[in-house]
């Protein structure tokens, strides 16, 4: 399905919105820590200096989900989150296809990457249906919640 999404930089108000999000079953390894604890250490989007590199989106008056789009030296990073109502409906084809053109705009020489957990199959489908493809073999990432073995997805 196709929605008319509107975007912009994530605000205040949203991301509370967001450290509120709860994941269930394996997914639950996504959920944030409190607005007032990531805001204490600083974390993700509420660090200062990446604060612009967030963008929310909406279908209508629906809080779908937000993206992360971080310039690195020789290319972007995408970085995804999906209201969890609003998971497996296509949002997050979309959501990716709208990033691509926003970073197209922004760095129009860089090449997009994302990266993905392995077990992920859900993530690694709609990734898949947006145009990026896995781009070597799993590989272990210390992240903010510990040790996972991920796969690089670059954007064909």
């Amino acid at each position: 399905m196709q929605y008319e999404l509107e975007n912009h930089i994530m605000t205040e108000n949203e991301k509370q919105i967001v450290c509120s999000w709860k994941y269930s079953n394996e997914y639950a390894l996504y959920n944030l820590p409190s607005y007032d604890e990531m805001k204490a250490q600083k974390l993700g989007f509420m660090n200062p200096d990446s604060a612009n590199n967030y963008y929310s989106f909406y279908d209508h008056d629906i809080y779908v989900g937000f993206v992360n789009i971080l310039e690195e030296a020789e290319e972007v990073f995408i970085g995804i989150g999906t209201n969890p109502d609003c998971c497996n409906k296509g949002y997050g084809q979309q959501m990716l296809q709208i990033a691509y053109e926003i970073s197209k705009k922004l760095y129009p020489k860089k090449p997009l990457y994302l990266e993905v957990r392995d077990w992920n199959k859900r993530a690694i489908r709609c990734y898949e249906k947006a145009g990026f493809v896995i781009d070597g073999s799993p590989y272990q990432l210390e992240t903010s919640i510990g040790l996972g073995t991920f796969y690089r997805m670059t954007k064909k």
